[in-house]
């Protein structure tokens, strides 16, 4: 390719086009340079992202909202019920301690929802046998619908025991 070419003016090989060429490849460079730095950073910046993200435990992860709902067999006596609520109690105490249950509570009015477990359970299948072993779902005073529901990996959801409860 000839950088050299004939100036209209006066006939002779000059060198406007090869000051334009040599221009153009220096900001070619200049901005290639800055592209090439710009992509290095943001490169930089994002292995450091992933690997905080890594070393905290922020992760999206899968658990299992469970909606605690009114059961057909809500007649016991008052004695009865007290009873059932107390094992109902105990049962996600030993839950919690194994780290299966990360939340648990009821709802403060008289509706049909009673409450919610959020459990840390690989499959659904493990959650719902661990619903099984609940005194008042067994007696019929609460039913209960499975729900996946996602979440970070972290405060009350840190995966495992809780921490102090060996």
């Amino acid at each position: 390719m000839n950088l050299f070419l004939k100036n209209k003016n006066n006939g002779k090989q000059g060198n406007d086009c090869f000051l334009c060429y040599i221009s153009f490849i220096i900001l070619f460079s200049k901005i290639h340079k800055m592209k090439s730095t710009l992509l290095l950073a943001l490169l930089f910046c994002t292995a450091i992202a992933v690997s905080a993200q890594k070393d905290s435990g922020e992760k999206i992860r899968k658990y299992y909202f469970v909606l605690l709902t009114s059961g057909p067999n809500r007649n016991q006596d008052s004695v009865t019920a007290a009873q059932i609520q107390k094992a109902h109690l105990a049962n996600m105490g030993i839950l919690y301690k194994q780290g299966k249950l990360k939340v648990a509570g009821p709802f403060g009015d008289e509706g049909n929802w009673q409450g919610v477990f959020i459990f840390d359970c690989a499959t659904k299948a493990e959650t719902e046998a661990l619903l099984q072993t609940d005194p008042a779902i067994k007696a019929g005073r609460l039913n209960y619908e499975i729900h996946e529901w996602y979440t970070m990996a972290k405060g009350s959801f840190i995966p495992g025991k809780p921490k102090g409860n060996d």
